[in-house]
């Protein structure tokens, strides 16, 4: 990193690093013969990197403990201490790992296994349905719409 960036451009050029290092892990999951029959690898790949990107906090290239939990709040579903670490060890397979990093990421929304946090990220936007608001202003009212 260049010594004499500050503030902003610092922090821009650790981003653009990390979307770098995310990126060249998505070049080698597209070459990965074993996701070789996922269908629309290549945009499924760029979507899980932006949604990685959103949540890891620590900028260090890792989803750690508050980072998942802003992540699930953020979806209305807030999880207890002892439900994050649950989660975190079922993606990271077991280990006291204090954090995902993308590959783990990656295995966890390709691989075969169900794991909580998988089954929250995939279904996050199609439990919502989008408000109708009405457009323009109100239709005029008569006495016979009064109570």
């Amino acid at each position: 990193m260049d010594s004499t960036a500050q503030g902003g451009k610092a922090y821009g050029i650790l981003k653009a690093q990390q979307e770098e290092k995310l990126r060249s892990i998505n070049e080698a999951f597209l070459s990965d013969p074993q996701y070789a029959e996922e269908e629309d690898l290549a945009s499924k790949l760029e979507v899980f990197r932006k949604k990685y990107m959103e949540f890891d906090l620590n900028d260090k290239g890792d989803i750690d403990m508050m980072g998942l939990k802003r992540m699930l709040e953020k979806l209305g579903l807030a999880k207890t201490h002892l439900e994050l670490k649950k989660m975190m060890s079922e993606v990271v397979g077991g280990t006291s790992k204090e954090t995902i990093n993308y590959t783990d990421f990656l295995n966890m929304m390709l691989g075969k296994r169900n794991a909580i946090l998988k089954l929250i990220l995939m279904f996050e936007g199609k439990g919502k349905e989008p408000e109708q608001k009405d457009v323009g202003p109100p239709s005029r009212k008569t006495f016979s719409d009064l109570p």
